[in-house]
């Protein structure tokens, strides 16, 4: 029996090890929702917003490294797939999004929802076609599928409302060839790269996602250097605890000291599978040395002495054989006094930010002080929701958080030690992605711990997606910092000089908005409560919505603070005040 374009798609995702598609229903896809509400072992999670749906896709994709899959209707369904597909196109996320269309013989005519969805999607997509005729399929299908996997991004297969339920003439089954290249670069620029390293006296690591699955080789690097490892974001999980005795944190806006003067006291700096963007963070005058698998990569942010183009762990194995040999007679050991500098640095600054995030800190003296600056109302501190949360997750927990201060306190306070994985939009710093995220990374194993760390902002922006958690019995534990405010805006307005304008979030109760939802939902206003809060929230089957009231107007100092930065931050607090006694009428 001719199978129809829907089989066909459906099937195909079956094959492939979709477990299940997220969207929500509507007219052209009709065909494709009944031919996966009659296939054994894919889901059809309907959400309610088809942003959420893309988000949870792209998580799926990262954590699995399988196929994501998303689908949204004609017209504005699929208009509202845009947001979450360009976070899996920055995070080279292999995914499919099935967009519907209008039928075949309206196409140009301006119908009703009409629109050009390859051209909608072609800045977002590295393969988008429109079906056209049944007979395009399975080869339409399997374009789009070695495209998103071989090219890491997102794929578009538009199909018109009347296509879905028409046979093939000539049927057979997708076939895809999916296997990933290992590239390595040649020896030539391996020994160049290996005589620069030799050369140096200092050699620091910037190490990002893409030495992940090469751990055991960078850890061997980074003792043959006796070099200091920092970290991007995305290569806490995996490098990050005890284990790991090389590590000193991360540089940027979320990073610390020693990580900072880690690169800037090297005099040779050797990036390891990372684009990090932010030029700023560069020192300048070192000798650069960059491993990547992308060559548009090479270079891109700092200029570099040597360029090796190739997959880490293959590279640094290389590496490792053409650095040269210790000499006869020595332990081979280099000078270690770089490393242990900015060991001890990045242990001091660790046990004072544990200070900051002990919830009774604020009872102590210089805490009293503090507070009255800036935590007159006693709120909780970020820092010690933070904490509590990392001491009490489960050591395979996965966690994803919102862009901007929620993402803030986990990179300082959350270990990605054991087993844990780590989500986010760290690519394309969009906000209300940890729920959604968290959603598809629950569906991949409902018994495994999800802990999403939204911020008030992001979480009210999907906020009708909680529904789907409940409808579908997430397990997520959704963990709010509810500062009351667009938090990172505040503190850019206030770096700047600017008093804080346009960031303040007049909330609900958001634990019992969770209740009338159907969801446990738990409040949290005094910071002797916070543990056993914490502790309920994750005893407690099924999701879980911890609403935790925190300070806004607690400050993440940066890695380097400047001058200019200090200055703007004391001008915009003396412009609020001013200002916030011109409100109340006084003077």
């Amino acid at each position: 029996m001719a199978r129809t374009v829907a089989r066909v798609i459906v099937d195909a995702l079956s094959e492939l090890g979709v477990r299940q598609v997220f969207g929500v229903v509507g007219d052209a896809l009709n065909p494709l929702t009944d031919a996966l509400r009659t296939t054994d072992g894919v889901e059809w999670v309907g959400c309610r917003h088809e942003e959420a749906a893309a988000f949870a896709a792209s998580a799926q994709s990262q954590l699995s490294g399988t196929l994501g899959v998303c689908m949204g209707t004609v017209g504005p369904g699929s208009v509202h797939l845009l947001n979450g597909l360009y976070d899996a196109a920055k995070s080279h996320a292999p995914v499919l999004a099935i967009a519907g269309q209008v039928p075949l013989g309206e196409l140009g005519s301006d119908y009703f929802q009409e629109v050009d969805n390859d051209a909608l999607f072609s800045d977002v997509a590295v393969f988008r076609a429109t079906v056209t005729s049944p007979d395009q399929l399975p080869q339409l299908l399997e374009l789009a599928v070695r495209n998103a996997f071989g090219r890491k991004g997102v794929a578009v297969l538009t199909v018109p409302g009347d296509l879905g339920d028409r046979e093939l003439a000539a049927d057979r089954p997708a076939r895809f060839s999916l296997n990933p290249p290992v590239t390595r670069p040649e020896e030539s620029a391996v020994r160049e790269a290996a005589e620069l390293l030799d050369r140096a006296e200092r050699v620091t690591l910037l190490v990002g996602r893409g030495a992940r699955h090469a751990r055991e080789d960078v850890l061997a690097l980074a003792d043959r250097l006796a070099a200091p490892m920092v970290l991007t974001l995305k290569a806490k999980e995996g490098f990050e605890g005890d284990a790991n005795p090389f590590q000193v944190g991360q540089t940027g806006l979320i990073g610390n000291p020693a990580a900072a003067s880690a690169l800037e006291d090297a005099d040779t700096l050797l990036l390891l599978g990372t684009d990090f963007p932010y030029r700023d963070w560069y020192p300048e005058g070192k000798t650069v040395v960059q491993v990547d698998t992308e060559a548009t990569h090479i270079g891109r942010r700092v200029p570099v002495e040597a360029g090796l183009v190739g997959d880490t762990g293959a590279t640094v194995r290389d590496l490792l054989h053409h650095l040269a040999a210790p000499a006869a007679g020595t332990d081979g050991a280099r000078d270690r006094s770089h490393l242990e500098k900015a060991r001890k640095r990045f242990e001091e600054w660790r046990t004072g930010q544990a200070r900051l995030a002990d919830p009774s800190h604020d009872k102590g003296l210089l805490g009293r002080l503090r507070s009255t600056f800036d935590n007159r109302s006693d709120d909780i501190r970020p820092e010690a929701l933070a904490a509590v949360v990392d001491r009490l997750a489960a050591d395979d927990a996965v966690f994803t958080s919102d862009t901007g201060m929620a993402t803030v306190w986990l990179s300082r306070f959350v270990e990605m030690r054991g087993e844990r994985r780590l989500i986010g939009s760290y690519n394309l710093g969009s906000m209300a992605n940890a729920m959604p995220q968290a959603l598809g990374a629950q569906c991949l194993d409902r018994e495994r711990q999800v802990v999403a760390f939204c911020g008030d902002g992001g979480l009210s922006m999907l906020l009708g997606d909680l529904m789907t958690l409940k409808t579908h019995r997430l397990p997520v534990k959704l963990v709010v910092f509810d500062n009351r405010r667009l938090g990172m805006v505040k503190l850019e307005q206030e770096q700047a000089g600017l008093p804080e304008f346009g960031t303040v979030l007049d909330n609900p109760d958001f634990a019992a908005v969770a209740e009338a939802m159907g969801i446990p939902g738990i409040r949290v206003t005094e910071p002797a409560e916070l543990e056993k809060a914490v502790r309920r929230a994750f005893d407690t089957p099924g999701p879980v919505l911890l609403d935790v009231l925190t300070n806004p107007d607690e400050v993440a100092v940066p890695a380097k603070p400047t001058v200019e930065q200090g200055w703007g931050f004391a001008v915009a607090k003396v412009k609020e005040i001013v200002r916030s006694h011109g409100d109340d009428g006084t003077a």
